[in-house]
């Protein structure tokens, strides 16, 4: 009895500070959705690049249906299970004797816009992965919400990953909360169809919509660059920079034009697609 009393306090406290750490994450994640809402206003009214408004309406559509999915299934579990692992594991990472301020904020914020750039060029580079990241690829649009493009299983994945970071770097779940919800306003302006002065300037510091909008090209060659998310550092160190005006966006045998075809598109890939165009007769070629 005496074990379970003592032990008592010590879970009310997890729980209060697992409960303080979600409330100030949604406060993170309605300022980044305000922006969402914002950057949507203003590619509606300065759009850089005009899609069709079917295109355009389908992508938003699907997008967001996409997002409410993802968001209703995986974002307890992921808050949950970085809340889990950051109060038994976090004490022994790297930055786990810095206390808590501006430095460690900092420090831990590059750290993690590294380890994101490290996921997002295996996801383009493993089969595996590829097959679900494609998902957000997929989109014959480039707008705001295609920052919302992804599959479940895309994000799903990214959880023990998010989590292994936790225990190498030693940081506070919350902390790593608020950093994805500061790499979520990044997705929504660098997915965003516009253009604006100083853009160039920009983009040698921070990943902005034309270094993006190359990495959304369809031509393979084209979107194996540009892979990261706030920080334009690690392209510029690891050679992955590439600064082209694609000429088409999305992936050119690939379609998905609702949320149902979005989810089961990551179960054909293209070497499945290329295997059944073979298959079909061809026409007799003219001579």
């Amino acid at each position: 009895m005496s074990t379970q009393n003592q032990s008592l306090p010590a879970t009310i406290g997890n729980l209060q500070e697992v409960d303080a750490g979600m409330q100030f994450n949604e406060v993170f994640f309605a300022l980044a959705i305000l922006a969402f809402v914002i950057l949507v206003i203003m590619e509606k009214k300065r759009p850089y690049r005009h899609f069709t408004n079917a295109v355009g309406k389908a992508s938003f559509i699907t997008n967001t249906t996409a997002f409410v999915f993802n968001n209703i299934l995986l974002t307890v579990l992921r808050a949950s299970s970085l809340f889990f692992i950051a109060q038994q594991f976090s004490y022994i990472g790297i930055l786990s004797g810095l206390s808590s301020g501006p430095v460690k904020w900092v420090l831990s914020f590059i750290l993690y816009d590294l380890a994101i750039y490290v996921w997002h060029v295996a996801s383009h580079h493993y089969e595996f992965l590829w097959r679900f990241h494609k998902v957000h690829h997929s989109d014959k649009s480039f707008n705001v919400s295609t920052g919302f493009r992804f599959h479940v299983f895309d994000l799903f994945l990214e959880i023990p990953y998010k989590c292994l970071f936790v225990i190498i770097i030693g940081v506070e779940a919350h902390l790593v909360l608020a950093i994805e919800t500061v790499e979520l306003l990044f997705i929504f302006f660098h997915h965003a169809n516009l253009s604006f002065k100083k853009e160039a300037a920009l983009s040698n510091f921070i990943i902005t919509p034309s270094l993006h909008r190359t990495h959304h090209s369809a031509d393979r060659k084209e979107h194996d660059s540009n892979y990261g998310i706030v920080l334009a550092f690690w392209d510029k160190l690891f050679g992955t920079r590439k600064e082209v005006v694609p000429g088409k966006i999305g992936l050119d045998i690939i379609e998905a034009e609702n949320f149902l075809q979005l989810f089961f598109l990551a179960f054909v890939t293209e070497r499945h697609i290329r295997k059944i165009l073979e298959i079909i007769p061809k026409g007799r070629k003219r001579t």
